[in-house]
């Protein structure tokens, strides 16, 4: 997609040895990685929203991004697992009284935005528009997709959907993730059985349809340039 200089991140082939080489045999975030890969292809300053304790981001190998979140627990944690070069606690839908004006190249939120009402969400559109130079980027759930906490304060509840027609509209260039909608549930865990037969049949679907059809996917990868 953009013909730049790549130099600031890993290969794609050592992106995906080292998540094999963590255990990370799903073929689904390999694709999620590499496609996230491309859109930070010409953003070496990035900052990642709603950074979270383990983000995608740390197989990048990125020296320039920055985590930021409202849960201090998962900021100790990726401090500790050194998934950024820096981190900052903060409000997410206040990047401004936190950052410059056009201080990054890059934002991205990943699935984030779900996890906002409404219009939180589209004050956190407004608010990465504001710090990033040339790409605001989400994935989240297309469409909303019931989800609970995991713990009684984590932030996990899923309090809006966001689908992929309405993106588009919002003047985000849009891209199918994950398969099908129609194969997952909640946390995106395969609805039917056997689960290695759907997952295989939602990766080849994934490969050869709902990319390019993101309003039948069960996640969108949603850009912008600025």
């Amino acid at each position: 997609m953009f013909l730049v200089d790549t130099s600031y991140m890993h290969s794609p082939f050592t992106i995906c040895a080292n998540l094999v080489k963590r255990g990370m045999f799903d073929p689904f975030m390999m694709l999620n990685v590499l496609e996230i890969r491309t859109l930070l292809s010409d953003c070496p300053r990035v900052l990642d929203v709603g950074c979270g304790l383990a983000s995608p981001l740390q197989y990048l190998g990125l020296e320039g991004s920055v985590g930021i979140d409202g849960y201090e627990p998962a900021i100790a944690t990726a401090r500790k697992a050194a998934t950024h070069s820096e981190f900052v606690i903060g409000d997410i839908r206040q990047l401004p009284t936190v950052f410059q004006k056009k201080q990054f190249d890059a934002c991205i939120a990943l699935d984030v935005i779900e996890h906002l009402p409404k219009e939180d969400g589209f004050q956190l559109i407004r608010s990465m528009e504001s710090v990033a130079k040339k790409r605001i980027i989400f994935l989240t759930p297309n469409g909303f997709l019931p989800q609970r906490h995991q713990e009684r304060d984590d932030l996990q509840e899923h309090l809006s959907g966001w689908e992929a027609t309405e993106m588009q509209q919002l003047g985000f260039s849009v891209i199918g993730m994950l398969g099908p909608k129609s194969l997952r549930g909640e946390f995106h865990v395969l609805k039917r059985q056997p689960r290695a037969f759907w997952a295989l049949y939602s990766l080849f679907k994934q490969l050869t349809f709902t990319r390019r059809h993101p309003q039948s996917a069960a996640a969108i990868l949603c850009y912008k340039d600025l």
